[in-house]
Order: C-alpha cells, then structure tokens, then sequence
C-alpha cells in the first residue's frame, strides 16, 4: 500500500510496503505470539498437543516435553507461520475484512489435525484427541489466521477507510 508523508522541503513521498517484508513480520509475530499461547493452553491442559507438534516427526516427543522442546516448538511455529504469511501475501493478499483470515487459519488446522498431523505423527487421530483439546486448537488456529489475514488486508486494502471517524484524528 501506498503511503503519503510530508517531509520539510512540502513535497508528498511515497512509501510503498514491501510485502514480503511485511509478510516476514507479520509471519514472526504470528508464530511468537500465538506460539507462546499455545504453549500456555498446553501447560494450563486446555491442549494435549505439544507446542512443538510440528517437530514431532523429527524429534523425540519426550524431547518436546522439556523446557528446550518447548523453545523448539515455537521457533518451529515463528517459522511455519512466516510460510503461511507468504503464502497469504502471494495468494489472499488483496481479500479484505477478517474472514479469508479466519477461513485461512481454519484451513491450516484441517490439514495440519485432519490431514497431514495423524499421518506423520504430528499428533494423535482427531478421534482419540478430545473434545477441549479440538475447540482449542480451531480456536487458536482461527485467531491465528485473523491475526495474519486481517494485518495484511489492513495494510494492503483500504481497511483503515473502515475504522470510526473519531479514530482517524
């Protein structure tokens, strides 16, 4: 998106984002802060899904329990969430409002819990995972895809035109 800002000399620059840096930054900050509160939803039981489930074919799940496997795992989820933020940019870039974002994240757990996950061992069948565990997950997955879809339609639509007047001035 384009951006004007008015230096000393009177002249409108403008400041183009790159959105493959933005898509980077967006991507971190959705992995390290989504990643820690699913790291707190696994330690406070509401997830039997370990932080670092998406390590779980290449290293020990007893690993993954520890203080390091934890660190592990989110670092694992910044970058995982770094792709998802690129892929969002190359594909759903241009969708405005929060729902490709919400739809978006709830993709991503359907291939992660119902496709991908139980077939490589990132985490047990859905069947077997429990009912607190499966509301957990959608929901952090959904925040989690608001989270990346809506900060890039904010930045790459016209979304601030929708916010109240009174938050403009």
């Amino acid at each position: 998106m384009q951006h004007q800002s008015k230096k000393g000399s009177g002249k409108a620059r403008i400041h183009k984002t790159n959105p493959w840096l933005f898509a980077l930054k967006i991507g971190f900050f959705a992995g390290l802060i989504w990643g820690v509160i699913r790291w707190l939803s696994y330690g406070m039981k509401f997830t039997t899904v370990v932080p670092g489930f998406l390590l779980d074919s290449f290293l020990r799940h007893s690993f993954l329990k520890t203080s390091w496997g934890i660190v592990a795992g989110i670092g694992a989820f910044i970058v995982f969430s770094i792709a998802a933020a690129f892929i969002y940019i190359a594909v759903l870039r241009k969708c405005k409002g929060p729902w490709p974002g919400i739809l978006y994240g709830l993709a991503w757990w359907i291939i992660l819990f119902i496709g991908v996950g139980p077939f490589v061992g990132m985490m047990e069948w859905i069947t077997k995972l429990g009912w607190n565990t499966i509301y957990t997950e959608i929901c952090l997955f959904l925040l989690w895809g608001v989270f990346i879809g809506y900060s890039i339609a904010f930045e790459f639509t016209d979304e601030a035109s929708r916010e109240p007047i009174a938050a403009k001035s």
